[in-house]
């Protein structure tokens, strides 16, 4: 299958999200569509985390995003719950200045409070617009991609240097470029393709269209 927007929006909880969830895609797919990636909190109450943000947009550099395509929001890191309605509120004016064709978000499988409530409010913000679920690893149990997207070699390499940009988080093992690229190999197995990037189907509005020769 084929697919396509002309806009595309990654929505992450957190700098990192995006990056470990899609970063192949957003590689794949950095000069076909207008993209747009926006994270909601920039994490910065941990001193440890101080220069996460820059390295966020280092990351994102490298995946072939421009910094003004990449926005990085104030909300406070694992009070998300508490600030549901201003989330919300975030997200309808996303809506009506960027009116994405397509959104990626966390998936329903993740169990970390902010990545859930994030999910839920694009669902309600983005009604009548396709969703996507991406897997942060290390929060997500049970997620099974059913939408699984070819991305090749390049992409690839591209993700496990954008995490890399992530010094602040370089021992943790989901950074690890082997484990990385293990996800990429089977999500590709269970699509049998090389590599692939995986997500689940949160909500998809189509139409269909009639094919050459028939």
């Amino acid at each position: 299958m084929q697919f396509y927007g002309k806009k595309v929006l990654f929505l992450g909880a957190h700098p990192d999200d995006i990056e470990l969830g899609c970063g192949a895609l957003i590689s794949n797919i950095v000069d076909k569509a207008e993209i747009l990636c926006a994270t909601l909190s920039d994490n910065q109450n941990n001193a440890a985390l101080a220069g996460l943000v820059e390295e966020h947009y280092s990351s994102m550099a490298i995946l072939g995003m421009a910094r003004e395509d990449v926005t990085v929001g104030k909300f406070e890191t694992r009070n998300f719950p508490r600030d549901r309605q201003q989330i919300l509120e975030y997200l309808y004016e996303l809506n009506v200045r960027f009116q994405p064709d397509l959104v990626f978000v966390h998936t329903r499988a993740d169990i970390h409070q902010d990545h859930q409530v994030v999910t839920d409010e694009a669902l309600r913000a983005f009604r009548g617009v396709s969703v996507l679920g991406f897997d942060v690893l290390r929060s997500s149990y049970g997620f099974f991609p059913h939408f699984l997207v070819e991305v090749d070699e390049q992409d690839v390499e591209r993700k496990l240097n954008a995490l890399s940009a992530y010094e602040t988080y370089s021992q943790r093992y989901y950074f690890d470029p082997e484990v990385a690229r293990a996800t990429l190999v089977r999500h590709g197995a269970l699509a049998e393709r090389p590599y692939a990037e995986g997500f689940d189907i949160l909500r998809i509005v189509g139409s269909f269209a009639k094919g050459d020769g028939i």
